[in-house]
């Protein structure tokens, strides 16, 4: 069977997975795979369906990646969310620059430089960003203390994580929890520091 891969932006969690995932299955297309930033699909029948496929992922806040460089840089950002979803950075025993290297497969450098020239923002600001959302969303769920919180996103020391969390909402972290979750933004919309 002859599949395609369909690059797909703005996935940024499991729930993204599965609205994909039942979209095209609605458009009766035969899904091999869907994860973030990609869906694989059979082409028996795609030929028809493209602009449903781009109709039906847009209407649910998606996009299709065109043009090598944009399908990289969703490479890098689906490595990213996954491995800041994934709560294990404190066990990680490498650094990012590392990691996205070895994963994607090309020179750090490269993929860094790529990177901001698409997003705007480098890799590593990225990185906090995401890193600090999930934060805000542990604490407002008021199950871990700061220090778990702070292993769990492999941050040094707990006012490494405090630091970091003010410098990015103007909050600390203890006040941001009495506040709850008013203040979190959807993952897609993440990519400025202080917004």
């Amino acid at each position: 069977m002859q599949t395609m891969n369909i690059h797909i932006k703005n996935m940024v969690c499991d729930r993204c997975i599965r609205v994909v995932r039942e979209e095209l299955e609605k458009l009766n297309l035969t899904v091999i795979d869907v994860e973030l930033g990609k869906a694989i699909v059979s082409l028996r029948g795609l030929h028809s369906s493209v602009h449903k496929i781009v109709r039906v992922l847009e209407a649910n806040g998606f996009g299709l990646v065109e043009g090598r460089k944009a399908q990289l840089v969703e490479r890098i950002k689906a490595l990213i969310l996954r491995l800041v979803r994934s709560d294990e950075l404190g066990e990680l025993n490498v650094n990012l620059s590392d990691y996205i290297a070895v994963n994607i497969g090309k020179s750090y450098h490269h993929l860094s430089s790529l990177f901001s020239s698409v997003e705007g923002l480098t890799i590593g600001k990225f990185f906090i960003l995401h890193k600090i959302e999930r934060a805000k969303e542990l604490l407002a769920y008021e199950e871990f203390t700061l220090g778990e919180i702070g292993y769990r996103l492999g941050y040094s020391s707990v006012q490494h994580l405090s630091n970091q969390f003010k410098t990015v909402t103007g909050l600390a972290p203890s006040h941001f929890r009495k506040i709850g979750t008013e203040r979190r933004k959807p993952l897609d919309m993440v990519n400025q520091l202080g917004k």
